[in-house]
């Protein structure tokens, strides 16, 4: 009967550790502990495990063996990838920020106006039902960009790598809507820059149609007068339209911010990109450290 109390378990899952619970309680002289009656897994499958088995799921497990140790077998839990909404007024550097943060943490970057733009080329039901609308010269009607927004997320791609979802949403209705199909995000960034900052912003911008480059005549001059002569600007990039532009972001993003007050972050965006992205970076550094602690105290 001795010999029974030996743990003949062959474990694949590299992570796995084993450690034994003892019990006060056991009468038998050889054993430390009293035996289970059953296999009893602690996440769903409910299929007994024999002694000379290979564990090949990453779960924790109480193996019954009679006279000898409970050992669990704990697989260590996989770190749930970044869900993260980003917002800006325009010419905040919303656009450089996302291009940085999804090359450190691969997240998919998801910007809204796109997706509303590539439904429509795709013929999609949702695209077809926006395009109704933007034909009458109507608003898409929130549902319907919810929805857009909701299928892109659950995407394979999202839920492997993580999603950067780019300027929604844009109203507290639109983040109820979101928030009923279940889509929390981790972190919401909110850039700030001083108005004066973001007209002198705007109305300095200018494109060139021959290459679709932009640039700004104090910031990001054209490198030649053969390229300053055919710039032109855009025409809502005046000082009145942007000052509408602004009015109109500030106050969705108030509406918006009441629904993730508790997750948002406000960075300052009147600095350089590189200092603008340390801030950023140390926002989501510090909640994926976070969350490996959890992860390691869960599966410990």
């Amino acid at each position: 009967m001795a010999s029974s109390s030996c743990l003949n378990v062959a474990i694949t899952q590299p992570c796995v550790s084993l450690s034994p619970s003892f019990s006060p309680n056991s009468k038998h002289p050889n054993q430390s502990l009293l035996p289970h009656s059953s296999f009893t897994p602690i996440h769903s499958s409910s299929l007994p495990l024999r002694s000379n088995q290979i564990l090949s799921h990453p779960r924790s497990y109480k193996l019954p063996l009679p006279y000898a140790p409970n050992f669990h077998v704990v697989a260590l839990a996989k770190v749930e990838p970044l869900k993260v909404m980003i917002s800006g007024p325009p010419a905040s550097g919303k656009g450089t920020q996302c291009e940085l943060i999804t090359k450190k943490y691969g997240l998919v970057h998801i910007p809204a106006g796109d997706l509303l733009r590539a439904e429509i080329a795709s013929a999609s039901e949702n695209g077809k039902r926006a395009k109704e609308y933007m034909e009458k010269g109507e608003l898409v009607p929130d549902e319907i960009v919810v929805m857009m927004v909701k299928e892109r997320l659950l995407q394979p791609d999202s839920q492997e790598k993580g999603w950067l979802l780019d300027g929604y949403p844009r109203s507290s209705s639109q983040a109820a809507g979101l928030e009923d199909f279940g889509i929390h995000p981790d972190l919401f960034i909110l850039l700030e820059v001083p108005e004066d900052i973001l007209v002198e912003r705007v109305v300095g911008r200018r494109l060139d149609p021959l290459t679709g480059k932009i640039y700004h005549l104090k910031y990001s001059p054209p490198e030649n007068e053969e390229i300053a002569s055919r710039l032109t600007q855009r025409f809502d990039d005046t000082e009145e339209k942007v000052k509408l532009r602004l009015h109109t972001h500030h106050q969705n993003v108030e509406a918006v911010l009441s629904k993730y007050k508790d997750i948002t972050v406000k960075v300052n965006g009147n600095a350089p990109k590189e200092n603008v992205f340390a801030q950023i970076d140390a926002a989501l550094t510090q909640l994926l450290e976070l969350r490996k602690e959890n992860s390691g105290s869960l599966a410990a």
